[in-house]
């Protein structure tokens, strides 16, 4: 395949493409990396490198705290006093009026369309864009209508957190070995939270959400630990001990997406061009630091989100196997 053929290359053209047809005005945000793979479904790789490209050419700049906007001056304050939210970059602006005429208006507004528009402005832009004053600009009607089907933000969330792991369903039947039962659910929720960034910072396992579909998750695990010589609370604190390393290793998707879009650039272009340096002192300094000396020299190591989340899975359930053993299959039912 030729460099202009390649995906990088057409996603660039139809966004050179928009630019000179003003859909994409100067000051107008550009669709984020994360915007570019899930809209023509590329690696984040190849996203970043559409955004790199369209920055070599002067077509983008990055803006902190913004994100990736067109280069040149914005518009008149009369035309455009701010830069395009994604929706707009993709579609042109569009009057309020035209907004409420597509809404259908109050009249047709429901729960359903209210957590659909919010779990797809948290997606496109992060958590911190979510308000409710912002998913009813989005839906076109007042924000106080909003609150005779929601009764506020906290409401949503965990609405939003229902649907977000009810779009993928756990098996129909529990796994019969105990270890594939568990991992199933792990990396169930692992592309849960890669498919929506904004659900890990919104998870609590010391005041968790009761969402129906969240709930399931671990209902699953714990059956899957059952009849295995553990007690109840062994099982409760396994499956949750295991939910929440993934959470907590997956709050990183949502990091790292707004810092790329803060700084327009990719989590390895932000080390080569900010802490090359600080990586050169620690380098050239092995007798206080020997291991990242050793480290440096030995083969490339796999830090990557989807290494760190394979690793500390399996040794999870390495010790979750342990305890099992300890116990004894045949030592009898704790669970009753």
């Amino acid at each position: 395949m030729t460099e202009s053929g390649s995906p990088s290359e057409r996603i660039a053209a139809e966004l050179r493409r928009r630019i000179a047809a003003g859909e994409l005005a100067p000051g107008a945000r550009v669709p984020s990396t994360r915007r570019i793979t899930q809209e023509w479904g590329v690696a984040m790789a190849t996203a970043t490198k559409v955004l790199n490209r369209l920055r070599e050419e002067g077509l983008v700049r990055a803006v902190p705290g913004v994100g990736t906007v067109v280069a040149g001056k914005p518009a008149p304050a009369g035309d455009r006093s701010r830069p395009a939210s994604p929706r707009e970059a993709r579609s042109g602006a569009e009057p309020s009026g035209a907004r409420r005429a597509r809404a259908g208006g109050e009249h047709e507004l429901t729960r359903e369309r209210i957590v659909a528009t919010a779990v797809r402005v948290a997606d496109e832009e992060g958590l911190a864009a979510l308000s409710m004053r912002r998913v009813a600009t989005d839906l076109g009607v007042a924000t106080m209508s909003l609150y005779r089907h929601v009764s506020g933000k906290d409401e949503l969330l965990r609405l939003m957190t229902d649907v977000a792991f009810g779009e993928e369903p756990l098996p129909e039947s529990p796994a019969p070995d105990w270890r594939e039962g568990l991992e199933t659910v792990a990396r169930l929720q692992w592309r849960i939270y890669r498919r929506h960034p904004w659900l890990a910072s919104t998870m609590s396992f010391t005041r968790p959400v009761m969402a129906p579909d969240a709930a399931a998750h671990t209902e699953r695990s714990i059956a899957v630990l059952a009849g295995r010589g553990l007690s109840w609370e062994e099982m409760a604190q396994a499956s949750v001990a295991l939910a929440a390393f993934v959470c907590g290793l997956a709050v990183h998707f949502e990091r790292e997406a707004q810092a790329e879009q803060d700084s327009g650039l990719s989590a390895e272009e932000w080390m080569d061009r900010t802490n090359g340096e600080d990586h050169e002192r620690l380098m050239a300094d092995p007798e206080r630091f020997p291991m990242f000396d050793a480290l440096s020299r030995g083969p490339e190591i796999d830090l990557s989100l989807e290494g760190l989340f394979a690793f500390g899975m399996a040794r999870m359930l390495d010790g979750v196997g342990q305890l099992i053993e300890r116990r004894g299959a045949g030592a009898g039912d704790e669970n009753g």
